[in-house]
């Protein structure tokens, strides 16, 4: 390595070139970085000419980065992180810190686990302030780059295997929180009771009725719908919401059924008449999986976040406050 040669880079150009590589718009990144549009294009013709390549094209929708700026995206963001990591502090001190966390959570994990941690979180580190954000079909890519810290996502397993490693992007870490399995709400005086007490609820029964969903990542469809799908069968979706209490409160005025994690059901009976019946048939189960990314393993702070997470949820499961579920082996 030349030092002489690094000491003529302006390191402020290359976080104006990941902003850039990330928004594809001058005007973003000028907002994002605080700076004026003026500035930000300087300072691009400015890496232009450092690098020796236009590094964008301008198109109808925004900027469009070249191969080479493509190429250094994927050794950017490791080189900023590794550079932001020098400039903090070695140790993470919880009582004092006041470190910003972002994470995004599906919505039918919120009610189950926020409970058990943000108690003890606050109480270890009052002044760190902590963003929740409901987990998309973006929310991998963002874990990725570094916009979020953590990720609580649901994932269904194969009755035969564990979470598979190899359907998590390159870089991500991964630990199982709990399994769960699904269950049906319907609501009270429902016909389909009369069904259940006689032992004829099977899987004909349940293709029947008219069901209400949750979209899933920006999907109408789910892991139940596509296993159905490979049978030849189809559950008739009469109303899709984009959230569970949604969802819940449609099942509770109406004859529609809903089918989703028991560990939110319990929570939707508190609030609605509503009464839980099982899946009639055999489905996989689903892991609740807490995700990072490799970059911060020995981060201290992402340490105790996770420490914090894991401990609060084994607690939780010992003293039996999250019902029916089953430790992961």
């Amino acid at each position: 390595m030349n030092l002489d040669n690094l000491a003529r880079v302006d390191l402020n150009l290359l976080v104006i070139l990941q902003v850039l590589l990330e928004e594809q718009s001058v005007t973003r990144a000028a907002h994002r970085l605080h700076l004026s549009q003026s500035a930000v294009s300087k300072s691009l013709n400015r890496l232009r000419e450092a690098l020796d390549d236009p590094l964008f094209q301008r198109t109808a929708h925004g900027l469009k980065p070249t191969a080479h700026a493509l190429a250094l995206r994927q050794k950017l963001l490791p080189v900023l992180q590794n550079l932001y990591q020098l400039t903090q502090p070695p140790t993470f001190h919880p009582a004092s810190s006041q470190r910003h966390f972002t994470f995004s959570m599906v919505e039918s994990a919120y009610e189950t686990l926020i409970p058990y941690f943000i108690g003890p979180l606050l109480q270890q580190a009052p002044s760190v302030k902590l963003d929740s954000y409901v987990w998309t079909e973006k929310s991998m890519q963002d874990l990725q780059q570094g916009q979020i810290d953590f990720g609580i996502a649901g994932r269904d397993i194969h009755p035969q295997s564990d979470f598979k490693i190899e359907h998590v992007p390159e870089g991500i870490e991964y630990q199982t929180l709990f399994n769960d399995h699904q269950v049906c709400l319907v609501r009270k005086k429902h016909p389909i009771l009369k069904v259940v007490k006689s032992g004829k609820w099977d899987q004909d029964q349940y293709l029947a009725m008219s069901h209400v969903q949750v979209r899933c990542e920006g999907n109408d469809w789910w892991a139940l719908d596509y296993h159905l799908a490979n049978l030849g069968l189809h559950r008739h979706l009469s109303t899709t919401v984009p959230d569970f209490y949604g969802a819940a409160s449609v099942c509770a005025h109406t004859d529609l059924i809903f089918t989703l994690p028991s560990s939110f059901a319990i929570h939707a009976q508190k609030l609605y008449s509503l009464v839980s019946i099982p899946l009639p048939f055999d489905f996989m189960p689903m892991a609740y999986v807490f995700l990072w990314h490799e970059r911060n393993n020995q981060e201290p702070g992402h340490q105790w976040f996770r420490e914090l997470i894991f401990n609060s949820v084994d607690n939780a499961i010992a003293s039996n406050r999250i019902n029916q579920l089953v430790m992961p082996k």
